[in-house]
């Protein structure tokens, strides 16, 4: 479970790591009143997302007035399709230098790291690696202070900024562990003045683990699109790319995504139709990847309890009640397979039976 920037700056702050002053807003009015009590303020859009900035869901303003203009603009905004339904009102820091600062689990080492860099600011991802500190930590032994000087030292943190920096790390350890987070992230972690100062936070709770916490808020992170597939009984996960995604089963689904990027494309979507859908579950599902106005789709069928000649009439029905202008890309493998073929065939539709060459002519589609 992720938690909004707001809640996990409550959570370090009630850990003793410093944070800027700030007000949550749910309208222009709140935000004008926050601003008028700090004075020059940042105005943070709160979705379960990252690039808000890029997105236009971060402003500066210096007085009440135009707080409130930039809180209704914001507000009116969807971001990566979160709809903007809080506001962090912050005063606004003077920023002399910019660090990244996170504890997560590593799956291959089988242990949680620290992860550090001097690059504040920017995607972890985007740093180069030579950029990056990084720092198993065994859980046996926990967090030890040779652990945080050795990080401090790689970053060239010294005298009162690197004890600073010791005690945020040590903090910020003994959240993740408390609460069985899979990650907490300061990005940036500033330097203003003479202080460090938690800028931004993010969170992320085992969820097998909310039984143990609670008194943390619950988040709901599904987008609306998530949420109405979740209504129709399907797994979708909406992602940032421009190739709609339907297969039956979710390790089908995740194969298929990996064999659209290994070809050079970009999948918009993760969709598990599920092992038994029907026909009425096939069409709702295509008609929810239509809705997303993809460049092409991609339609992944191995037929076993979900039949072929099932998914082909259902998309012979949405076909004929809804204009489909996106070239669509079928593999059909299974249960009554060539049924299924000659459903496609008679409505102009070829149905290829490996992966790689169905990736390969979805991808090829998508960029024409």
């Amino acid at each position: 479970m992720k938690l909004y920037e707001f809640m996990g700056k409550e959570l370090f702050a009630s850990y003793g790591i410093p944070t800027p002053e700030g007000r949550v807003a749910k309208n222009p009015a709140e935000a004008a009143e926050a601003a008028e009590q700090i004075g020059s303020v940042v105005i943070k859009s709160q979705v379960l997302t990252g690039k808000r900035g890029k997105a236009g869901g971060i402003a500066f303003v210096d007085n009440p007035q135009e707080a409130g203009k930039e809180a209704e603009r914001i507000l009116d905004m969807e971001i990566g399709g979160f709809k903007v339904e809080h506001l962090l009102i912050e005063s606004k820091l003077q920023i002399d230098q910019e660090y990244y600062l996170a504890i997560t689990i590593d799956n291959s080492l089988r242990c949680p790291v620290i992860l550090a860099s001097t690059q504040g600011g920017m995607d972890i991802e985007e740093v180069p690696e030579e950029y990056i500190v990084k720092y198993p930590i065994d859980v046996a032994i926990g967090m030890q202070p040779f652990m945080i000087r050795e990080v401090a030292r790689q970053l060239g943190l010294t005298g009162e900024l690197g004890k600073q920096f010791a005690s945020i790390l040590g903090r910020l350890y003994r959240a993740f562990k408390d609460r069985d987070a899979e990650l907490v992230e300061i990005n940036p972690l500033i330097v203003s003045g003479d202080s460090f100062i938690a800028a931004d936070a993010k969170v992320t709770i085992d969820d097998d683990a909310l039984f143990r916490h609670k008194d943390l808020p619950r988040v709901e992170e599904k987008t609306d699109l998530e949420k109405r597939a979740g209504d129709l009984g399907l797994a979708y996960v909406e992602l940032d790319g421009d190739i709609a995604v339907m297969a039956n089963g979710a390790g089908m689904a995740m194969a298929t995504l990996d064999m659209i990027n290994y070809y050079g494309g970009s999948p918009a979507n993760f969709l598990d139709a599920g092992g038994g859908a029907g026909v009425e579950q096939t069409a709702q599902a295509l008609e929810l990847l239509l809705a997303t106005e993809p460049k092409a789709i991609l339609i992944n069928i191995f037929g076993g309890i979900t039949r072929c000649d099932d998914v082909a009439n259902a998309f012979a029905t949405v076909k004929k009640n809804k204009e489909i202008t996106m070239p669509v890309v079928f593999r059909l493998v299974g249960t009554n397979e060539e049924e299924g073929r000659k459903i496609l065939d008679d409505i102009g539709i070829i149905a290829y039976k490996t992966m790689q060459e169905t990736a390969q002519k979805a991808v090829e589609l998508s960029k024409q």
